[in-house]
């Protein structure tokens, strides 16, 4: 085993790092929740939320991963027997849709082939063929983590309404949440899925159920079996910050400060501005590497990971341990059907300039130990374009 001496860095897309003044505010004494001080955080945090899903109703916070945020949005919404469509975006969006099953949904996936986003034109289609109205929702990834690519969600709520579909419009935002802009409210979504572990800047643990009317009363009537991911239970105690069961207390101290950091201190335009110039400047180092980036289309790359799909021949398994091995980094792995062919790096979050030059730099003396085949000056590549970026900033502030 190699001794490493520094911090370890940490560039997947999730769980990312957290900020010590946000592990200091986890780390204070555990208090009554049922209390008038936890109370005051309940209703802080719950308001703060809205802000950043960009909505006027309610969020729901659940103990848990993303994966029971999705399955809070399926069963407070369908029936055993109702039909969705999804579509093929990534490893994400496929273990979505087999949730989706379990609960005895009828999925219509539409294929992809892991490299571009949802079609806003298929969706207008296949909802427009559907004239009985069959579909009842439409489930959407925003950012596919496997793949690093975004959806233009926008886009999508457009083509629902060019179709007159009446179907709900789920959108999971776990890996764009706080990193790349999303607007609940505005683009009409109906459940919107979120976790604390990548742009919130907070360790694994919390989930997000954002809900618009339509979603509510919907879950008036749907026949999912539920309990502990039931909405109503969780809406009147929620207005007076109260939950109906032991909430993780300590990570809400957590979300407090980093809902602090992302909205009072740098402001949400800032926050997303930043990591649209990391993800330039990392995808200026892929390009001067003579690599290829997974995501095939400009306008759907994503701001908060970049994956890189190594030359035929190598192995991104065994790049990514020799990297780990000697330059404490770990980097994303593929997943699925992407699993060996493709490493992701994780520019979202509590993360700078500084700290993705030093990224790139590991991924660039990786590459040169591994043995692939790549040309050498990404990380000068990408270091021009922050220099000229940090020069006009510093010349508009002037």
């Amino acid at each position: 085993m190699t001794l490493h001496t520094g911090r370890h860095f940490l560039q997947i897309p999730g769980p990312t790092n957290v900020p010590d003044r946000v592990l200091r505010a986890i780390d204070q004494p555990t208090i009554d929740h049922r209390g008038p001080e936890f109370a005051e955080l309940g209703r802080e945090v719950l308001h703060g939320l809205k802000a950043v899903f960009k909505t006027s109703g309610p969020v729901i916070v659940y103990p848990a991963s993303g994966t029971g945020a999705w399955e809070a949005a399926i069963v407070n919404t369908l029936s055993p027997g109702d039909k969705v469509l999804a579509f093929e975006t990534g490893h994400f969006a496929t273990l979505w849709r087999e949730i989706a099953e379990r609960f005895g949904l009828e999925v219509d996936f539409v294929s992809g082939n892991w490299r571009e986003g949802v079609d806003p034109l298929t969706v207008e289609g296949k909802l427009r063929e559907d004239t009985n109205h069959a579909i009842k929702a439409v489930m959407v990834v925003h950012n596919e983590t496997s793949t690093g690519v975004a959806s233009r969600i926008g886009e999508v709520r457009k083509a629902m309404d060019s179709a007159g579909h009446p179907a709900l419009l789920m959108v999971d935002t776990i890996s764009s949440l706080g990193s790349i802009d999303y607007r609940h409210e505005e683009w009409k979504v109906d459940v919107t899925v979120g976790g604390s572990q990548k742009g919130l800047m907070l360790p694994p643990g919390l989930s997000f159920n954002a809900i618009g009317e339509k979603a509510l009363e919907a879950s008036k009537t749907a026949r999912s079996y539920r309990s502990f991911w039931d909405w109503q239970a969780m809406l009147g105690p929620n207005k007076d910050g109260f939950f109906p069961y032991t909430p993780a207390t300590n990570l809400l101290y957590g979300l407090r400060e980093s809902l602090d950091m992302l909205l009072d201190e740098e402001g949400l335009s800032n926050v997303f501005a930043r990591h649209d110039r990391l993800a330039e400047a990392t995808r200026r180092a892929v390009c001067a590497w003579d690599l290829e980036i997974l995501c095939t289309k400009p306008e759907e790359y994503s701001s908060s990971l970049t994956a890189i799909l190594m030359p035929d021949g190598h192995d991104a398994d065994r790049l990514r341990k020799i990297i780990l091995e000697r330059f404490d980094m770990s980097l994303g792995a593929g997943l699925g059907k992407l699993k060996g062919r493709v490493f992701r790096v994780g520019h979202l979050g509590a993360f700078n300039d500084l700290m993705l030059a030093g990224t790139l730099s590991g991924v660039e003396m990786g590459l040169e130990l591994a043995g692939v085949p790549h040309k050498k000056g990404g990380v000068q590549a990408a270091m021009d374009y922050l220099a000229q970026e940090a020069a006009e900033g510093g010349s508009k502030a002037a």
